[in-house]
């Protein structure tokens, strides 16, 4: 598979300068960045949530945990994890379990951990378990500049 169409049309249209990085098929962001050479805390990972009013994606970096308490409190909003089958219905261009951090791109609301907004370089899942998309970390910052920013995760 190459990168999630809706992916690559968020970032074209945004005329986002990126590149795809092949890596050897993994099950986890852990085992990504270490197929991939790249710390894991350059990784974006996605994390889907759920509540009445919908669906919203937290982007924290891949070796961090979602603090959903302190999401909770913060969005004074009952947030719980998204189902498998709920976030595949949600990206079907994509691979089960290759959830994209471009949640504007689905029209998704999006909230972006401000340990992500210093880094140089970001790498994300391009839509399947073999290849990641890499951008400058101000291009990252620029395609989720409508996002809610806070500090939503902590170290594992």
């Amino acid at each position: 598979m190459t990168i999630a169409a809706t992916q690559q049309r968020y970032l074209v249209q945004r005329k986002a300068e990126y590149d795809l990085m092949l890596h050897p098929h993994t099950e986890s962001s852990h085992l990504t960045a270490e197929a991939a050479h790249i710390a894991e805390d350059h990784i974006a990972k996605a994390v889907v949530v759920k509540d009445a009013s919908g669906y919203a994606i937290v982007v924290i970096p891949a070796n961090n945990w979602l603090k959903m308490d302190y999401l909770r409190d913060e969005l004074n909003r009952d947030l719980h994890l998204a189902t498998e089958d709920e976030i595949t219905g949600l990206f079907d261009d994509c691979v089960p379990g290759a959830v994209p951090p471009l949640g504007p791109a689905y029209g998704i609301e999006t909230l972006l951990d401000e340990s992500l907004t210093s880094l140089a370089d970001v790498y994300f899942e391009a839509g399947d378990h073999e290849q990641l998309v890499h951008l400058r970390g101000e291009d990252f910052q620029a395609l989720l500049s409508g996002a809610r920013r806070g500090y939503y995760s902590h170290d594992s």
